[in-house]
């Protein structure tokens, strides 16, 4: 039956205005974008999300703004791509910048409708992904582009820890706009195309007579490696979504909800031999802490998260049977596992965003203390290495952890001990668990001994030995009750499968409180 045809004007209407915002900021700035290396906005939803799933909201606001003519450029969209669809069959909402329409600037209007997304997500309990590429502030409109970046960072803040937030950089994100992804759970950054700072070069070399490239300042790499701002650096934009789909694969839609549990193709109980020779019968020796965690995770299938940064600790998810589980493990192959400032801080903050998602965390301790020397204490090692106890001590998700070698002193305690709530404690039999190594306990305890000795070195050998076989191992903690099994290292699979399936009822709650008080 045809339509009326008083509904023909309007049905042409509705067909320009759709045409017109699908097109941003029009074919040459497109063009200029693809030029850069960069994908559109409606681009990147498209790889983003499952194919026809998309649903658009808000396609034809436009800004308020009459002042320094920008009356005259109305774009529908305003620059923002705003609604939700699905990834791998599960509700996401999204936000693509679109940086063809003003440069992707920021202006009340674009803030609202994020905001819109960011609500209904926290309402229905879904993942909220924003897609950044912004000039930053929309200048024309002041204040209102200040208040709607306000907005939009309340929002980060009240969505924190209740539905996962992760923020993809594909080009700029500068001055006050770079605060909303470091409130979100994750950061995945482009290289060569994207950047963050709080100021330019331009600003460092007036206020410093520093010189240094945006790269070098804001790039992937820089927030990879040095800050540890971002947690991923993709090749291209093509793979930095391939990594928030795969990121989203470990996650709960909410902090209500347990992670997905999918199939598993490996088999549960598989002994893996490598393990019994892996750690070095030299303590001093290094080892790769990852084939540790690959040999016992499904499929050898280890998704490193922040892998270019504090790389003497490693953390991650993985699956253990199906179920996925978040990996913090001490790296013996880089500084020799010690916790300094960098490593506390990555593994708290990991620690912490599992046990607001009710991921079960499995830790591997390699650890022989903290990093001693003044850059660390007037750095604040103090502070920094109690927010890594805190998390642990504060998480009520499972905690199974497995002392591979060293745990000594401060550092025993703090990678998910006994004392600080872990529920089931192993150790192999080559771990060595004590205040401090053999040989700076006997220089300690039996100082005037040695002083006295005819001959030093032998004595002193002789001491350590004795000191090692008392105490640098296992079996202590174990008749003490603080590690529950001592285990075949080729076993671990098994055990890990067989403790995390006891616990996965598990129930636990903190005393009640607003918050507690991490040291920050």
């Amino acid at each position: 039956m045809d339509a009326p045809p008083d509904s023909d004007p309007l049905r042409a209407r509705l067909d320009a205005l759709e045409r017109q915002a699908e097109l941003g900021g029009g074919a040459e700035r497109i063009a200029k974008q693809h030029e850069a290396g960069k994908l559109t906005a409606r681009e990147r939803l498209d790889l983003l999300l499952d194919p026809g799933t998309f649903v658009e909201l808000d396609k034809f606001v436009t800004h308020r703004s009459a002042e320094f003519g920008m009356g005259d450029k109305r774009i529908p969209g305003d620059g923002v791509v705003t609604g939700y669809g699905r990834i791998d069959g599960r509700q996401v909402f999204v936000f693509a910048q679109d940086f063809t329409v003003f440069g992707g600037s920021l202006s009340g209007a674009y803030a609202q409708k994020i905001c819109k997304v960011m609500d209904m997500a926290t309402r229905v309990g879904a993942p909220i992904i924003g897609l950044n590429d912004s000039g930053g502030a929309r200048i024309q409109e002041g204040v209102e582009s200040l208040a709607g970046y306000a907005e939009i960072f309340l929002r980060n803040t009240l969505a924190s820890g209740v539905v996962p937030q992760i923020s993809v950089i594909l080009g700029p994100c500068a001055g006050g706009a770079v605060y909303s992804p470091a409130i979100t759970d994750f950061i995945v950054m482009t290289k060569d195309t994207s950047y963050m700072f709080i100021t330019g070069p331009e600003v460092i070399k007036t206020v410093t007579h520093e010189e240094v490239t945006k790269e070098d300042l804001g790039g992937a790499l820089a927030h990879n490696q040095k800050s540890g701002v971002a947690h991923f650096a993709a090749e291209n934009e093509q793979a930095s979504i391939l990594t928030v789909r795969e990121l989203l694969s470990y996650l709960p839609s909410n902090n209500a909800e347990d992670p997905p549990v999918v199939p598993c193709e490996d088999e549960p109980f598989r002994v893996s031999e490598e393990l019994r020779t892996l750690v070095p019968p030299n303590p001093n020796k290094p080892y790769d802490i990852k084939e540790v965690v690959r040999a016992v995770v499904d499929q050898r299938h280890f998704f490193e998260v922040q892998e270019h940064f504090a790389r003497n600790i490693v953390v991650g998810f993985a699956r253990v049977n199906g179920r996925a589980v978040g990996i913090v493990a001490n790296q013996p192959a880089v500084l020799a596992g010690v916790l300094d400032i960098s490593a506390s801080v990555k593994a708290a903050r990991f620690v912490r965003f599992c046990d607001c998602f009710n991921i079960p965390l499995v830790t591997f301790v390699d650890v022989p203390g903290f990093l001693p020397g003044t850059a660390q204490e007037w750095g604040g090692i103090i502070t920094h290495g109690a927010k890594l106890l805190y998390a642990f001590a504060e998480a009520t998700v499972p905690k199974v952890t497995v002392i591979t070698r060293k745990a000594y002193g401060g550092a025993y305690d703090v990678m998910a001990s006994k004392h600080i709530r872990a529920d089931v404690n192993y150790a192999w039999p080559t771990a060595e668990i004590a205040v401090m190594g053999p040989e700076g306990a006997v220089n300690i305890i039996f100082r005037n001994e040695l002083a006295k000795a005819a001959d030093t070195a032998t004595e002193r050998a002789r001491l350590v030995a004795d000191y090692r076989e008392k105490f640098a191992n296992p079996f202590k903690a174990a008749e003490l009750g603080y590690i529950d099994e001592v285990i075949r290292p080729e076993q671990t699979r098994e055990k890990l499968v067989r403790a995390l399936e006891m616990l996965k009822d598990k129930r636990q709650e903190n005393p009640a409180r607003k918050h507690g008080n991490i040291p920050l």
